[in-house]
């Protein structure tokens, strides 16, 4: 058996399917035969396209964007705890095991 080589989809082709599925006027079945993709394939596209159906008609802020951060806030906090994890620091010590100067023999 042959193996078929892998699709890559257009957006438009991937609306389409997912507008039919939506629709509901047939079967996943009989979408996966008429496109020639897999039933489970429709309905993770159907499942994207209801998910990014509220971004079209919302006015709130794209995806895309992340909210501005406080970089000093973070480096302070990652200086904290490497300072907590660091077993030379006094911090420290209180979750390593102090060694003993002589040898483990």
């Amino acid at each position: 058996m042959t193996r078929r080589p892998r699709r890559n989809h257009t957006p438009v082709f991937k609306a389409k399917v997912a507008l039919a599925a939506i629709k509901g006027e047939k079967t996943l079945a009989e979408l996966a035969q008429i496109f020639d993709v897999h039933p489970n394939q429709i309905t993770a596209w159907k499942t994207q396209l209801l998910d990014g159906a509220e971004g079209v008609f919302g006015s709130g802020a794209p995806h895309g964007e992340a909210a501005p951060v406080d970089l000093k806030a973070l480096h302070a906090k990652i200086g904290e705890l490497a300072l907590e994890n660091d077993p030379r620091s006094s911090r420290g010590q209180a979750f390593w095991k102090v060694r003993s100067s002589r040898p483990a023999c």
